[in-house]
């Protein structure tokens, strides 16, 4: 497999220190007379060789830095028995020093304790042999050349990944500020949907019912009732649209009438009035206002759903206060009938089990005998965890889907 082509700066580190290696040979600066003992090969040209290895390490000092420190440490060998090349021994040190920086982690920490061992056998070893003071110079230079350019690569690896941590943890922050943003707007939305809904279906569920009515039979009388309540709740509609719509405009901090469950008395008469024959028996005392709204909110869609839905027969509806819990309860009969007498959206039971899960609370809905029964228990206290009650939100939605997917009641 053909190496990756040598990063800009390293062909230029290359090019420097051959052109600079070869200006020393060319003037005669050697780091070693012609008559040290070590130097088994005096003249110019024996250095020349480690030299050009070495700038040809310089081109791999990124891409292929372990490979780049093997080569370049035979070269400096080779170097050590000629007069020497001060440019051979400094591209060396940049070499070591890259092949810690750019290296694999488990090759950089060798590097450093093995560099480090030589250091200080360079030190004790040559002291212990010859007892001279000028022994110790052996070890400087051996920790000059080899210990210190791989420690300085180290701290600059380490510095280099503290700051790429960093830089991830920003991204990820962010990240997770976008999904929390999109989940913002996502409940808010669902939570519109549902104020929505509940405010005009009602009122629409009438208005269809009322209008078939009145274009089925032929009576003046029985099309003046229908038309006087389609013009009812066509006003009532358009004023809970006006309402939404000054919220939608204002904001979120604007303020807004809120329905609590005084108002139920209200909204039986209403149903009272669109056909329905309902029973409310409330004995409920003083809740939490997040508790009266989702509470009032079930009950006008439950009692929606029994004007398209129900059979002919009674509605009641109950709440009582127990066991730190509001229990609310309606029921409508339930039997053969040709369809539903308005169609629905499918988003009523949603809505409601929404609402219900939102406070930490059940819902259930379905057929007990011969009637329909919606269920809602709504603590009286908030969640613990707003996350654990929004959970159940979803589960609660992906469940219902597919029971409503014909309308609002099965």
């Amino acid at each position: 497999m053909p190496l990756p082509r040598p990063h800009r700066f390293d062909v230029f580190v290359a090019v420097g220190g051959l052109l600079g290696g070869l200006l020393l040979v060319a003037v005669g600066l050697v780091t070693r007379p012609a008559d040290d003992p070590i130097a088994l090969f005096d003249g110019p040209w024996p250095i020349l060789p480690p030299l050009v290895v070495m700038a040809g390490c310089e081109l791999l000092r990124r891409t292929a830095p372990r490979a780049a420190l093997l080569t370049g440490t035979a070269a400096v060998c080779a170097d050590v028995v000629t007069q020497g090349n001060l440019a051979t021994v400094l591209m060396f040190t940049d070499v070591l020093y890259a092949a810690v920086l750019y290296g694999p982690l488990a090759s950089a920490r060798r590097i450093q304790w093995i560099t480090g061992l030589l250091t200080v056998a360079a030190t004790l070893v040559p002291f212990a042999v010859w007892r001279v003071p000028q022994a110790l110079l052996i070890g400087v230079v051996v920790g000059v050349v080899a210990y210190a350019p791989a420690s300085t690569g180290w701290i600059v690896r380490d510095h280099r990944d503290a700051a790429e941590a960093a830089r991830l943890r920003a991204e990820q922050t962010a990240l997770l500020a976008e999904m929390d943003r999109s989940q913002a707007v996502i409940a808010e939305r669902a939570r519109m949907a549902r104020e929505l809904h509940d405010m005009v279906a009602n009122h629409l569920s009438a208005i269809a019912i009322h209008s078939t009515a009145a274009l089925s039979i032929d009576d003046p009388g029985t099309s003046r009732e229908a038309l006087a309540v389609i013009r009812e709740n066509s006003v009532e509609g358009l004023a809970e649209m006006r309402r939404l719509i000054g919220i939608l405009r204002d904001g979120p901090g604007a303020p807004s009438a809120v329905p609590t469950l005084d108002g139920l008395p209200a909204l039986v008469d209403g149903a009272r009035a669109n056909g329905l024959d309902v029973t409310l028996d409330a004995g409920h005392g003083p809740v939490p206002a997040p508790v009266e709204l989702a509470a009032y909110r079930i009950v006008q869609e439950s009692l929606t759903n029994a004007l398209k839905h129900a059979c002919p027969g009674r509605v009641t509806v109950r709440l009582a206060r127990r066991d730190g819990v509001l229990d609310v309860r309606v029921s409508s009969p339930y039997g053969d009938r040709d369809g539903p007498r308005a169609p629905g959206s499918g988003a009523g039971l949603v809505g409601m089990r929404e609402r219900a899960a939102l406070l930490g609370g059940t819902f259930t809905a379905g057929v007990e005998g011969t009637l329909w029964t919606v269920r809602a228990t709504l603590p009286l206290t908030e969640p613990d965890r707003g996350a654990e009650a929004h959970r159940p939100a979803t589960a609660d939605r992906a469940a219902g889907a597919h029971r409503d997917a014909e309308g609002d009641r099965p």
